[in-house]
This record gives C-alpha cells, sequence and structure tokens, in this order.
C-alpha cells in the first residue's frame, strides 16, 4: 500500500523535482508551512520510500553524451536464462541508462546514450546482442528531447 499523501507533500515533491538542492526556507515560503514542519515531512517521505533518492540531471550534450537512442529487444528464452536476468545483463552495460520488461510485441525497452549514432550502434552490435538471452533488436535514435523527468 503506498504511502498517503496529501497537497503539502506533493507540492514538495514538484518543488524537489525542479531543484532537490532548494534549501528548507526557500521550500518553507514556496509551500507555506513551517520549515521544521517542511523538514519533518521531507524526512518522512524518504522514510516511506516515496523519495529514493536525492540526485542531479546531468547535461549529457556537455559530457560528450548528446545522442539518445531506443532499442526494442526479443528475449529469446531457449537461452536458458530467465528474462529477468537478461535484463540485469543488459543495465550492467556501459552506456545503458534505462531497461524496462515490457509487454507487447517486444519484451524489452532500452534506453542508451552515447556520443554520436556510431558509437550508438557499437554498443548495440557489440555488447547488447552478445548477451545471451536477446534476439532480434530495432533501434530508435532520438533528434530531439522535449521532455524528460529522473
Amino acid at each position: 500500500m503506498g504511502a498517503a499523501l496529501d497537497n503539502i507533500d506533493l507540492k514538495l515533491l514538484k518543488e524537489l523535482k525542479e531543484n532537490a538542492r532548494e534549501n528548507i526556507a526557500s521550500l518553507s515560503r514556496k509551500v507555506g508551512i513551517p520549515r521544521t514542519t517542511v523538514h519533518y515531512r521531507i524526512k518522512k517521505l524518504v522514510e516511506d520510500g516515496v523519495i529514493e533518492k536525492f540526485t542531479v540531471k546531468p547535461n549529457y550534450k556537455k559530457l560528450d553524451l548528446g545522442t539518445t537512442a531506443f532499442i526494442l529487444a526479443r528475449y529469446e528464452p531457449e537461452s536458458g536464462l530467465s528474462q529477468r536476468e537478461v535484463a540485469k545483463r543488459i543495465a550492467a552495460l556501459d552506456g545503458v541508462y534505462e531497461v524496462h520488461i515490457i509487454a507487447g510485441e517486444w519484451d524489452l525497452l532500452i534506453k542508451v546514450r552515447a556520443p554520436n549514432s556510431e558509437e550508438v550502434g557499437k554498443i548495440v552490435v557489440d555488447r547488447l546482442r552478445e548477451i545471451r538471452g536477446i534476439g532480434q533488436t530495432v533501434t530508435m535514435v532520438s533528434f530531439v528531447t522535449v521532455k524528460e523527468e529522473l
């Protein structure tokens, strides 16, 4: 059962998603509650698992990882590995940022980042397709990211 969140909790989450480094005094003013209450609420959100961690949002272009691609992959059950194990092995690859087990015609959705499309190709051909349990893949390179949340 999920934690019961009220409007204050939702406002705090929204503000922290915008800037996880926002100080307590500023959050107190924006949300309209005392600083001690802000501190308590954030602590409770962490304890309840609503907030899993505080993180940063890198500028991937400045890190020379400006090319994002999404890969659909088919799982091969005859590999002897479970689909979850295959997903874990994919998740351990450098350049892989997300791995989802999905429903439908494809079994896995993988998000990768690289300096350019040639390097995306190396991730797919030289690493991803070498994983036992991976069958057919389709790679889609993103032209531009309009919205991306952490």
